[in-house]
């Protein structure tokens, strides 16, 4: 178990999951090796990515994405009195801070995920604009212990790359997938990615979990239903 206000996304690449993670579910430990080394690799390249935006082309995307994010919200039914769970951007993310802000005012309540304990799904806990934030193993601020503890209507997940079957690839920690296997009812989840780190797939695992649409600074780029429509 970690301490209280650990976090959701480490500032560096996370180790891969714990090779117990995949052996219940049956996948070939040679082709769970080789996606692994192919992720890492992936993972390396992307992070180089983000970080050769300069400051200026990080606020663009932002503000981009922020102004798509309020309409696909709308379309999804996303009114007071909802929760929903942002996040606090780290090594480059998107900066969706003044939205969930925006958000907060206009009555929807904003929840930040936290890692409580090590290898276990996520704990969300209430934010406002006003909430006096403390810091974890990672520096990251999240909500303190004390904080209402959510469940979420609406995930948004931050995306190191994401793939046009709206697969996404993080850190690998696995916490998201973790997650959003345990809750009852799922949420919406909405990665928020860069157009650029779009991939031909990240070779999905059977612990991977689908979200129901990208966003990008583009706009919607991809959704779950168009992707079930293709195949």
């Amino acid at each position: 178990m970690t301490k209280a206000g650990t976090y959701a996304s480490p500032p560096c690449m996370a180790a891969e999951a714990d090779p117990a993670y995949f052996d219940p579910l049956g996948v070939d430990p040679e082709q769970a090796h080789d996606v692994a080394r192919w992720r890492r690799a992936e993972r390396a390249r992307l992070a180089g990515l983000r970080e050769g935006l300069v400051q200026a082309g990080r606020a663009q995307v932002s503000d981009r994405i922020v102004g798509h994010l309020e309409r696909v919200l709308g379309d999804r039914g996303v009114r007071r009195g909802c929760v929903l769970s942002g996040y606090w951007p780290i090594k480059g993310e998107p900066d969706l801070r003044p939205a969930l802000a925006d958000l907060h005012r206009a009555g929807v309540t904003i929840a930040l995920p936290v890692v409580e304990t090590r290898a276990a799904p996520l704990v969300f806990r209430r934010w406002t604009p006003e909430t006096k934030l403390v810091r974890g193993d990672w520096n990251i601020p999240v909500p303190p212990p004390e904080a209402d503890e959510l469940m979420p209507e609406v995930m948004l997940a931050p995306c190191l790359g994401w793939d046009g079957a709206c697969f996404r690839l993080g850190w690998g920690g696995g916490y998201f997938d973790r997650t959003l296997a345990a809750l009852l009812p799922r949420p919406q989840t909405i990665g928020i990615a860069l157009s650029a780190a779009r991939l031909l797939t990240i070779f999905p695992q059977p612990h991977d979990i689908q979200l129901d649409l990208i966003l990008t600074e583009g706009g919607v780029a991809a959704t779950s239903a168009e992707a079930r429509t293709d195949r």
